[in-house]
């Protein structure tokens, strides 16, 4: 820990994250991810009254967090990076004593506030940095209207400690107020009750009841309107985008019936989405109440909502039922990816269902074999000790987790283990878990004293060992099959034109493309690029396949359409794939580095931190 400093004397502090010496030491939290102890004192409820302003592009104001203490505890710890830090008070009126400790790799600094015997609530006066990391600022030209700027934040993995001090950890839950002012022609949104309609000041509050980690923390500020899907649904966008958004999600509010036919009711009041504009680095993000959702998604024919249901059934698991630390992030992910896909199947049916698994599957085995079979990350349990959590978001979490999930459903019924799955989201509801707990918790409650079950589903490969157990479900797609025989033949001399491709949907046109020979050559790649028209694809899902297919076969004829996508597309799942793929060749690397220095300064840092990796 570095000098106390002592506000009565000083008026503002601006704190810089200091370089660690041999003789400060900090206690490592149960959350490697978090300098918090909330076992000495935690944070319950947060009152937040912030100004936001483009101009500057911070955020200030205060953060004012009501704090429950353990035993005679005199301390309570933050997290924080990159903020101002201006004064401190202890109950609304007690100038604190605190001190800045010294900065590490991803976590940023420990903010140690001295507590009085009678402190009940901590009061922090800040201003964000105009780059901290969890906030995107957009220039009226980066949004879709290209009339007014727009800023959103992306809090998870630990990147709440960048726009609130908080105890940025997914183990600690609070509920919260938040006042936040916004230049009036603008609508603020977070994850809490939402208003529908402009207020003539600029000023809007809000209230979230139900405890949230601040990985949940959220807020949005554009310029945007609402439309009602359902009694509980709606969709805000920017006005150019409503209309389209609407229809994109018309079936909403049928997701959330379905989803609660399966699971239980929904606990949160509305289900909201805002979609925001094509910077945002992920397909979704699922804040309470109000999804986050890339604009990829809009492909005008429906075809990619399942994204809409993997949010909604994070409302379940993960929003509900939270994991603990980042090294149980398949705990959120796994159960999400197979609720989503229980959805689907409920609003489209089980072939379609079926594709997405498979196509999933697909997507996990390629991970696999990227990463390593037999390495750790391979595991469900991991372990992001000294490590940026954001590297556990692979689809070992999502997809390895749904065929863990699917494989016990395989071996004790669908009945046996819907009723098990709901006994666990009542048992853990608005509260936290590690996998542990779940392992412990799954003995007991549906594997018991049958060993013959335990060896058929065989928890210990799955959860701490490598790769993908024997024991793995088979998938299988009906409507895949079919798209196998056609490519079969294609390859046998069928013209394309002559092929039975009517009515396909998205997920039939990726598994075409993936199920292509890799090493095609330019003229069959033209052939069929002249036929389908891949690279004028308006769906972001077909086009980013295509190119990366079209970059292993040097199609140059792509390259200006890759160019625009990769410069308009903020979304990592597909910027990824595509430099990946480019950099293999000093003409591709050339390419890479030549649209990412126009591209870069559209990318949210949770995607410029993975290209610049990739790309230096």
């Amino acid at each position: 820990m570095k000098k106390l400093i002592l506000l009565a004397s000083i008026a503002l502090f601006v704190f810089a994250c200091k370089k660690p010496s041999t003789t400060d030491m900090i206690t490592t939290p149960t959350d490697s991810h978090s300098y918090a102890q909330p076992n000495e004192a935690r944070v319950t409820h947060l009152d937040l009254d912030i100004q936001v302003n483009f101009d500057s592009k911070t955020i200030e104001g205060v953060a004012s967090w009501t704090i429950e203490k353990m035993g005679k505890a005199d301390k309570i710890i933050l997290d924080v990076k990159d903020l101002t830090i201006q004064k401190i008070l202890i109950n609304d009126s007690v100038e604190a004593v605190y001190s800045v400790g010294d900065e590490k790799t991803w976590l940023g600094c420990p903010l140690t506030i001295s507590l009085t015997p009678d402190a009940k609530s901590i009061h922090i006066y800040y201003n964000t940095s105009p780059n901290a990391a969890a906030l995107q600022w957009l220039s009226p030209q980066q949004t879709a209207d290209k009339k007014h700027p727009f800023l959103f934040t992306q809090s998870q993995a630990i990147l709440a400690r960048t726009w609130i001090p908080c105890q940025d950890s997914p183990g600690i839950r609070y509920t919260y107020n938040a006042k936040v002012k916004v230049p009036i022609d603008l609508m603020a949104l977070m994850s809490a009750d939402n208003p529908i309609n402009k207020t003539a000041d600029g000023i809007y509050t809000f209230k979230q009841e139900k405890p949230i980690p601040s990985y949940l923390m959220a807020l949005a500020v554009g310029d945007v309107v609402f439309s009602p899907i359902g009694p509980k649904t709606g969709v805000y966008a920017e006005p150019s985008m409503i209309e389209k958004s609407a229809y994109e999600f018309a079936d909403m509010q049928k997701m959330l019936e379905a989803a609660e036919a399966i699971y239980g009711e929904y606990r949160w009041g509305r289900y909201d989405v805002i979609v925001l504009p094509p910077s945002f680095p992920f397909g979704g993000m699922e804040n309470p109440v109000l999804t986050f959702a890339t604009p990829t998604i809009i492909a005008g024919d429906r075809s990619l909502v399942s994204l809409v249901a993997h949010e909604l059934a994070h409302s379940w698991s993960g929003n509900l039922v939270t994991n603990a630390t980042w090294d149980d992030f398949w705990l959120n992910e796994g159960f999400t990816v197979y609720f989503e896909r229980r959805i689907m199947e409920a609003i489209e049916g089980k072939p379609y269902a079926d594709m997405l698994a498979l196509l999933g599957y697909q997507d996990v085995t390629s991970t696999v074999e990227s990463i390593g079979a037999t390495h750790p990350d391979t595991h469900l349990k991991l372990n992001l000790k000294d490590r940026d959590p954001d590297e556990g978001l692979t689809d070992i979490a999502y997809e390895k987790g749904f065929a863990f999930l699917r494989t016990i459903e395989n071996a004790v019924g669908r009945e046996r283990f819907d009723a098990f799955i709901n006994r666990y989201f009542d048992e853990f509801a608005f509260k936290t878990i590690h996998t542990e707990q779940f392992v412990k918790y799954i003995n007991k409650e549906l594997i018991g004293s049958d060993k013959d079950l335990a060896a058929k589903i065989n928890l210990e490969a799955w959860i701490y060992g490598p790769g993908i157990p024997e024991n793995v479900v088979a998938f299988t797609s009906e409507r895949f099959a079919e798209v196998d025989k056609t490519v079969s033949n294609w390859q046998s001399g069928t013209k394309p034109s002559d092929l039975k491709t009517n009515n396909w949907s998205t997920h039939e046109w990726m598994h075409f493309i993936r199920q292509l020979p890799q090493d095609l050559g330019i003229n069959k790649v033209r052939e069929l690029d002249n036929t389908f028209g891949f690279t004028s694809s308006t769906n972001a899902e077909i086009a980013c396949a295509w190119f990366v297919l079209s970059v292993k076969n040097e199609y140059r004829t792509a390259y200006p359409a890759i160019e625009k996508f990769l410069i308009s597309v903020g979304r990592r799942k597909f910027l990824t794939p595509i430099y990946r793929e480019l950099i293999k060749t000093d003409y591709g690397k050339q390419f890479a580095n030549a649209t990412y220095k126009k591209a870069r300064p559209n990318y949210h840092y949770v995607a410029t931190q993975t290209m610049d990796d990739l790309l230096k």
